[in-house]
């Protein structure tokens, strides 16, 4: 619930935003950063995991005989993940807004730890579909809660890089996921499953995680937009005192003016249908819905896809995915020479372009050479569309909704996920094989720049605000 304010208050709630936003980059910024990123790269860990553990599960037999509706042995497994990350983005998505940022970041990563680590002493393909579902809600409310944490905590001028450098951190868990399936999943170490070792480190590494992030602190926005006051200036005159000891004692720059939210307005579900936010949440919706055709489109098929068009065994068409997965954290390093000086439309909207040109060139190759050079193109251009829709979306409502609106419209992309591999699949078999998945990935691109091209309002270097007007 959102408070109503004095003038005074306001006053203070709009000085207290201000010095927010003119803090430099510095040490302790970075540090916050990395601890919210640290907790998305065992996400990232978990989500990519699915393509390298399915081959052995169903190689093992323990996919064999389940069936619900269209969703049978490996897809009804993949459902189960897509299925809970679904429910925890658009049904649970809300909470943070409600319960506050650091709590549900919190109790979201603890329930996905231990669904997870619950998981991988499945000895049924049943248990495993349930408790990857349970996962998957964890993963999708935390999810969410990052990129709003992140949106909130992050002064303005740094946002587009703190974005770029979260993504960096996360997306360095597909090498690894990739390295340990290749070492493991074939294997029985101790006796124990080769792919239990996989899902089992991915659980106890976010545990880890867990403990080293209990010093963050709640979100400033967030108590304010509560009425909290003087929670969100104790918090912030820890964070600039951080700040002024990592720059020696040096005074921090002087703060401006800023703008303010209406926080006696009740943030909603009903409030992102309503002007000037329906516009933004159908252009998101169009947007998640598209972009996942291109991004877990291809890294899901890339092993299949090589198989087919090199000729070679499982073994080898993994080594080779694993080549290609290292670039994965290269693409929001990158972007993070620019993250700051381009609006960051036209970043997605040129990431966008890229991956369906380059599809279309990887659908026509048969030399291992230039698929491995096509593909590590593709995963560059496929990330840095993720760092910057990740922030993106976090930019266009405000604090009261922001959660719940970015839950809502990310929860499209979950399940366009599920029945993207039935679509692809469906290409694949009906439509020229690569040359249909390729050209159906091309055309979600085409929606991708449209949505975001012609209806996506500019957002470099203004104060939340400011955007959320």
């Amino acid at each position: 619930m959102s408070a109503t304010m004095t003038g005074d208050g306001r006053t203070q709630a709009s000085a207290i935003l201000a010095r927010l936003d003119r803090l430099p980059a510095t040490r302790h910024i970075w540090m916050m950063v990395t601890l919210l990123s640290l907790g998305g790269l065992f996400e990232f860990y978990d989500i990519f995991m699915t393509a390298y553990i399915v081959p052995t599960l169903v190689k093992s037999g323990m996919l064999m005989g389940l069936a619900v509706g269209i969703f049978s042995g490996p897809a009804l497994f993949v459902a189960s993940t897509f299925g809970g990350l679904f429910i925890g983005t658009f049904v649970f998505g809300f909470v943070a807004d409600r319960y506050g940022r650091r709590a549900i970041f919190t109790y979201s990563m603890l329930a996905y730890c231990a669904a997870t680590l619950v998981m991988a002493f499945q000895t049924t393909g049943t248990g495993l579909c349930i408790w990857r579902f349970v996962a998957g809600i964890g993963l999708g409310v935390e999810l969410v809660t990052i990129d709003t944490y992140l949106a909130e905590l992050i002064p303005k001028h740094l946002r587009g890089r703190a974005f770029a450098y979260n993504q960096t951190i996360q997306f360095c868990a597909v090498p690894i996921v990739a390295f340990l399936s290749y070492m493991l999943v074939q294997q029985s170490p101790l006796g124990w499953d080769g792919w239990r070792w996989v899902v089992a480190i991915g659980a106890l590494g976010a545990l880890a995680v867990w403990f080293l992030r209990r010093g963050l602190p709640e979100s400033p926005r967030w108590l304010l937009n509560q009425g909290r006051i003087a929670e969100a200036e104790a918090i912030t005159a820890s964070i600039e005192a951080r700040v002024i000891a990592d720059r020696g004692g040096a005074a921090l720059p002087a703060a401006a003016s800023h703008s303010m939210e209406d926080l006696s307005a009740r943030g909603s579900f009903a409030e992102i249908w309503q002007p000037p936010y329906r516009r933004r949440t159908i252009m998101l919706m169009v947007f998640q819905f598209f972009q996942t055709f291109g991004f877990y489109g291809f890294a899901a098929w890339v092993p299949t896809i090589i198989m087919q068009q090199v000729g070679i065994n499982l073994s080898a068409s993994l080594q080779y995915a694993f080549i290609i997965a290292i670039a994965n954290p290269f693409g929001p390093l990158l972007a993070m020479s620019f993250a700051d000086k381009v609006e960051r439309k036209w970043q997605l909207v040129g990431a966008a372009i890229c991956v369906g040109v380059l599809c279309l060139l990887f659908s026509q190759q048969s030399s291992m050479a230039l698929l491995i050079l096509l593909g590590v193109l593709i995963t560059l251009s496929n990330n840095i569309l993720s760092y910057s829709f990740h922030s993106y979306q976090t930019e266009l409502f405000p604090t009261r909704v922001r959660a719940r609106a970015v839950g809502f419209t990310y929860a499209f992309s979950r399940i366009s996920t599920v029945f993207a591999s039935f679509i692809i699949a469906f290409f694949f078999s009906h439509f020229d094989g690569t040359l249909g998945v390729f050209s159906l990935i091309a055309f979600a691109m085409l929606m991708v720049v449209i949505s975001i091209g012609v209806f996506g309002p500019r957002t470099r270097n203004l104060e939340l605000e400011e955007i959320s007007h």
